[in-house]
């Protein structure tokens, strides 16, 4: 009777564990963990909330590490040898500014996921997060104090920004990084590996709102309005080819791809934003 109890939990914590679908979001309880684990130094993925072999070999080390059970298996005394960072589960208080958790790890990955990234993943409740918080609940029309408590929690768990359009490759190429996270941060876009002068096409009609050189690492930008609260971002370019207030259409040559601002060799990085929210623009992509 144990034995077979002892497999039902090892089933049920299994799933519990299991990854999402290709392009959903990951667990972000798992995130949370290899967010410890990382601090800790034993664990150099991606912070992407997928359990897999690098994730399951980190816990085993800091198991072995805290002289406790080798498992694998994350449980209570596991998240106690994160220390801080495995420290109050979700929901367990107001995250305020200085706040190191648990609870804080999982909410700079929600809010990431949600469109409003608040740079590393590090379970540290500083500046950065808490403007991503105000943003996120200004977006969610709930109040805004930069504070999450249980009304922010309960919509950071509501369904992800969705693009209520569709749009036309900016290039005829395919993608190489995607939306997601990427390394301990999170990428708000999808980049196309092509060449310097390579035309960028407007992935829709619409008017452009922004067309210069920007602060944040996007260098040359174009940003079209399309409405229904929609905008795409055209970025690193090397040579502009509208002005604001420029009505365009789709397939409107609006630059260059080139190398500007944070990039290392020529590129396009795409966004698609909702409201200000930063979503998944492969499913829109016709």
């Amino acid at each position: 009777m144990k034995r077979i109890t002892l497999i039902v939990g090892l089933v049920a914590l299994a799933a519990a564990f299991a990854a999402p679908s290709a392009g959903a979001m990951g667990k972000p309880r798992i995130a949370a963990l290899q967010v410890g684990l990382a601090a800790k130094g034993l664990y150099g993925g991606t912070i992407d909330g997928l359990w897999g072999p690098m994730t399951e070999r980190a816990v085993r080390r800091l198991q072995r590490r805290a002289r406790i059970a080798v498992d694998g298996v994350p449980g209570p005394r596991t998240r106690r040898a994160l220390g801080a960072l495995g420290r109050h589960p979700l929901g367990s208080r107001v995250l305020r500014p200085g706040n190191v958790g648990w609870d804080v790890s999982i909410t700079q990955f929600m809010l990431a996921w949600h469109g409003f990234p608040s740079g590393t993943f590090d379970g540290g409740f500083g500046p950065r997060t808490e403007r991503a918080a105000r943003r996120f609940q200004r977006w969610a029309r709930i109040g805004v104090d930069g504070r999450p408590g249980p009304v922010t929690f309960r919509a950071l768990r509501g369904p992800l920004p969705r693009a209520r359009i569709s749009l036309s490759r900016p290039v005829g190429i395919g993608v190489t990084d995607r939306f997601g996270p990427r390394g301990r941060r999170f990428h708000t876009g999808l980049d196309f590996p092509v060449g310097w002068n390579t035309r960028v096409a407007a992935a829709r009609s619409g008017r452009v709102v922004a067309a210069s050189w920007t602060t944040g690492g996007y260098g040359r930008l174009v940003i079209v309005y399309h409405g229904y609260g929609m905008t795409s971002y055209y970025a690193h370019l090397r040579r502009i080819l509208v002005g604001v207030g420029q009505r365009v259409w789709r397939g409107t040559t609006v630059g260059l791809v080139g190398s500007s601002g944070n990039s290392t060799g020529p590129h396009l990085h795409f966004e698609l934003r909702r409201r200000g929210a930063s979503l998944n623009p492969l499913p829109a992509l016709r």
